[in-house]
């Protein structure tokens, strides 16, 4: 049978959601991890291997470009999803941190890779469409979707089960997944036209361009810092400021809500008004929502500044990437995105290592939420300084 378009995104967005699955799980089992003194972890240890996964990311992402010029974006794509599923479940029986750790780094190289593939994949068939920025966010709605199913499955399993169990379900989808993929998931449609890696990132440093790629840079980092900030450490500060950790958990869940939702409102509002404009003010609203968690709420009143938290925190990361789809040429596109993945990857590492020493010295709640208001405010300005004509392609 003859691959398909059809097949394009909804491949794509399931992809993306054991992405999140994966990502989120970490902080989903980091409270019975500390709890338990499994291995020994303390907030600081725990917080070193969570950024072993994210330092594979990195690497991950930053290869992907070289890696898509050599294989194809559709296998490159399978092979990502591979490879972060079979070291998922092999994290599920590591006998110590530090083989917990280097399985969270394998699993992350095939983690990085995934989302700058799928996002090039989803945009290209698309583009012609006019829907290439609601494509975008569309997919990463799987992200939160896998995030959510995490945290629900989180306040079932763990009690019930153990950690460990956690890790087998978050694999076991990539047994249909993988032979659904090699069926039936097209080649892009830039097929055909190499681009040598060098002479692919050299132009991401050319004329205008090169303002654009320096200030997505810093945007994806601060993006990045939030998101994984977040959702690593969202329930341990939520523990550490009083509440239940099944509390935690539910606001994980809230938060990861709010995320498809701003997603689903952000791509509509961008292929109608442009992506400059709604990226800024996203991050502006970011600012607002993350610093209201700094005052204790009623709680129905804490759920609702959560949820606008994840809707304008996790759709403003994800427009900066339809953003980079938008303002790069064809033939150096995948290079932009998996660069500026792998540059933000950079502030997914930050992010946990930041939480985490802020759990250490005690001060997480409520400083943490303004540490991380003050990195929203930062990306919004840093976004603002790129500009294009009607936000269109940009070229040296």
């Amino acid at each position: 049978m003859r691959p398909d378009r059809s097949w394009v995104l909804p491949l794509c967005w399931t992809a993306v959601l054991l992405d999140g699955f994966d990502l989120v799980v970490l902080g989903t089992v980091l409270p019975a991890l500390l709890a338990g003194h499994v291995w020994g972890l303390t907030p600081a240890t725990a917080g070193l291997v969570s950024s072993a996964g994210l330092v594979g990311m990195t690497l991950g992402a930053l290869a992907i470009g070289t890696v898509t010029d050599v294989i194809g974006r559709r296998r490159a794509l399978i092979i990502a999803v591979a490879i972060f599923s079979v070291c998922t479940a092999l994290c599920a029986v590591a006998p110590s941190a530090l083989v917990f750790g280097a399985l969270r780094l394998l699993a992350g190289l095939g983690l990085g890779g995934c989302l700058p593939t799928a996002i090039t994949l989803v945009s290209e068939h698309y583009a012609d469409r006019g829907r290439s920025s609601s494509a975008t966010t569309t997919i990463m709605t799987g992200y939160h979707v896998g995030a959510m199913l995490t945290a629900l499955l989180g306040l079932v399993v763990l009690p019930q089960l153990s950690w460990h169990a956690m890790f087998v379900i978050g694999a076991l989808p990539a047994l249909v997944l993988v032979p659904l993929m090699l069926r039936h998931l097209p080649e892009s449609r830039s097929t055909g036209q190499p681009v040598r890696s060098a002479e692919a990132v050299a132009s991401l440093f050319r004329g205008r361009v090169l303002l654009a790629t320096l200030a997505f840079w810093v945007t994806s980092f601060m993006g990045l810092v939030l998101v994984y900030g977040l959702n690593t450490w969202l329930p341990e500060i939520m523990r550490q400021a009083g509440y239940a950790m099944d509390t935690g958990l539910a606001l994980l869940l809230t938060l990861n809500f709010g995320g498809v939702v701003g997603l689903l409102v952000a791509g509509r509002v961008a292929d109608r008004a442009g992506l400059r404009r709604p990226t800024i003010a996203w991050f502006a609203a970011a600012v607002l929502f993350l610093a209201l968690l700094s005052v204790r709420l009623p709680v129905y009143g804490l759920y609702m500044a959560v949820f606008l938290s994840g809707a304008f925190v996790f759709s403003a990361q994800v427009l900066v990437y339809a953003y980079v789809a938008r303002v790069y040429p064809q033939n150096s596109r995948a290079t932009a995105l998996g660069w500026a993945a792998g540059v933000g990857r950079l502030g997914a590492i930050t992010g946990p290592l930041v939480g985490g020493w802020l759990l250490s010295a005690g001060i997480a709640y409520p400083w943490g939420f303004y540490v991380f208001a003050f990195v929203a405010a930062f990306a919004a300005g840093s976004v603002s300084l790129v500009r294009s004509r009607r936000d269109t392609v940009v070229t040296a």
